[in-house]
């Protein structure tokens, strides 16, 4: 399979990997909607690479998303055609959100299952409990982070470690084409530099492996200088990257 290929098959396991609630299919755009939760359940995608119906999808947009309350946000692959980013900036769309896809053949990392590491087969009571603390969310982020995951409708384990009657590390993997798709890995902060993640992420490739997945994926913030380091030890590569475009006057 080409290097492209993989990437837009990437693309469509992350989609699946963290759905939206609602989407609309509009062309070659797919426009998702998850109640303002994370720009990349809202914002619009495109389906394939090249920069066809971009002004009817961009009017689109202007209309669905503030309906809602919510701006309109463009989420932009690397592999995609300049000419998107060329007229959404003759808009005024601003840049933001730069941010990594990482990729790493199954075999080329440690997939080892802990003891310690319980996979869960759905995001239980503990598990969101402690995956919303750690991410310091409010009460209404909660309930939507809940419904996102709730809805994911590939198999997807979800890791817990607890030390010491703790949740110190946590994270979800979601399977598709293949691949598996790392989501929300966290550590307690008082936990860091323990190698707690490398545990999660080894135990759920494991699984992943035992699944018949060939590959691994995940996406993560360009800034995010330990995370990137982290996963470039455990054996990833930068594949592409992705930026965001808002809506001039938007916030």
């Amino acid at each position: 399979m080409s290097e492209r290929g993989l990437e837009w098959r990437i693309e469509e396991t992350c989609w699946n990997a963290f759905p939206a609630l609602r989407q609309v299919l509009f062309g070659d755009w797919l426009i998702r909607f998850a109640d303002g939760l994370s720009r990349r359940a809202n914002s619009v995608n495109p389906l394939r690479a090249d920069a066809a119906g971009i002004a009817a999808a961009i009017a689109a947009a202007e209309a669905l998303y503030p309906a809602l309350g919510l701006p309109a946000i463009f989420r932009i692959p690397s592999i995609a055609d300049p000419a998107i980013v060329s007229e959404l900036s003759a808009r005024g769309y601003t840049s933001e959100g730069e941010s990594c896809v990482l990729y790493a053949a199954i075999d080329a990392v440690a997939a080892t299952a802990d003891p310690a590491v319980q996979l869960l087969p759905a995001p239980d009571p503990r598990w969101l409990d402690a995956m919303s603390l750690l991410q310091n969310h409010r009460p209404d982020q909660r309930e939507i982070y809940r419904r996102i995951v709730g809805a994911i409708a590939i198999p997807a384990r979800f890791a817990l470690l607890v030390i010491d009657g703790e949740a110190a590390a946590l994270a979800y993997g979601a399977l598709h084409d293949g691949l598996l798709c790392y989501e929300s890995v966290i550590t307690s902060p008082r936990r860091r530099r323990q190698g707690l993640s490398r545990r999660v992420v080894a135990s759920l490739a494991a699984w992943a492996r035992g699944e018949g997945a060939t590959g691994l994926c995940l996406q993560v913030e360009a800034a995010n200088a330990p995370a990137r380091a982290l996963y470039a030890g455990v054996g990833f590569t930068e594949l592409y990257r992705y930026h965001y475009r808002r809506q001039p006057g938007a916030r």
